[in-house]
């Protein structure tokens, strides 16, 4: 088997067993420059994949996060983040790792080398859904598996990977293929590779919920006020968009359970919870777009 992209030596760092810390961060430091150049040079793909789980999200699909290792376990961070940042339900976006549960915390020895294990938990997937396959190598029979599932029953796949000559990249219907180069330790793909991926995934998911409504402007409005850092937050964004004093806003979220875009459309349109609650679903819970509306017709 010929040595792949994500096991080269990196040149630049071949002393950096011997440099002083300082020299050894500023290397790391170098290298992870490379990162976002890496990434941003994939700005296309990563767009087309937005536009394509927004569009799944709109027909009632969910996103699917598989990998192995780093990658399973980044997968399953950014969809651990979506429910409280969205509100939105936890089998909307879900992050799934070869060798199930426990190798989130354990390494599971020979997980990513399972076609069927593969497979068989790709059987969560329908027509409707999206499949992100994540891996530095691109290689791991585990993906293959998930891939072939999702093919058989139509479903719509991507790959991120940082080797371009991957299997998955082969079997993908969209590949987004950020290629940073040999890690500060070779083979080690939890360093540049990981952040890429982490960086991808970040933009996938926050992009395609905000395609789907779930911020207005940059405000995060859809956030489930949890804790009194939250509460404290869902005040400011409320006194900010609905331009109300923070004792106005607490007021409003007082009275709706702490939901912002409820409290925003209460207090602008001037309705009871029940009938800004009605406003917002007859819009799609998109606020930007009930506010247009009810200032247009004013």
């Amino acid at each position: 088997m010929s040595e792949v992209i994500t096991e080269y030596r990196n040149e630049n760092t071949k002393d950096i067993d011997i440099l002083s810390t300082v020299e050894m961060v500023r290397k790391m430091n170098e290298e992870d420059r490379l990162v976002a150049l890496a990434v941003e040079e994939e700005t296309e793909h990563i767009a087309q994949a937005i536009d394509m789980i927004a569009k799944q999200f709109l027909k009632g699909g969910r996103l699917f996060y598989f990998g192995a290792g780093t990658s399973g376990r980044l997968g399953i961070l950014d969809a651990s983040e979506c429910p409280p940042t969205f509100s939105v339900e936890p089998t909307m976006v879900q992050g799934i790792i070869a060798g199930g549960d426990t190798a989130f915390r354990t390494a599971v020895e020979g997980a990513e080398d399972n076609f069927d294990a593969g497979y068989e938990d790709a059987k969560v997937l329908s027509a409707n859904d999206v499949a992100v396959v994540i891996s530095a190598s691109g290689n791991p029979k585990y993906l293959l598996g998930v891939l072939k599932r999702a093919d058989d029953i139509n479903c719509k796949t991507v790959a991120i990977t940082c080797n371009s000559k991957g299997k998955i990249a082969e079997e993908a219907g969209l590949v987004i293929c950020a290629e940073v180069g040999p890690e500060v330790i070779a083979g080690s793909s939890r360093l540049k590779a990981g952040t890429a991926q982490k960086m991808i995934l970040n933009m996938l998911s926050s992009g395609s919920m905000i395609k789907i409504g779930k911020t207005y402007e940059n405000f995060m409005i859809d956030l489930k006020a949890t804790n009194e850092k939250l509460k404290d937050r869902a005040i400011r964004i409320v006194a900010q968009i609905a331009e109300v004093s923070h004792s106005e806003a607490l007021s409003a979220l007082l009275k709706c359970n702490w939901e912002i875009k409820t409290a925003i459309v209460s207090i602008n349109m001037k309705l009871d919870v029940e009938q800004a609650r009605l406003e917002l679903k007859k819009h799609g819970g998109v606020l930007r777009k009930l506010l247009h509306i009810y200032e247009v017709s004013r």
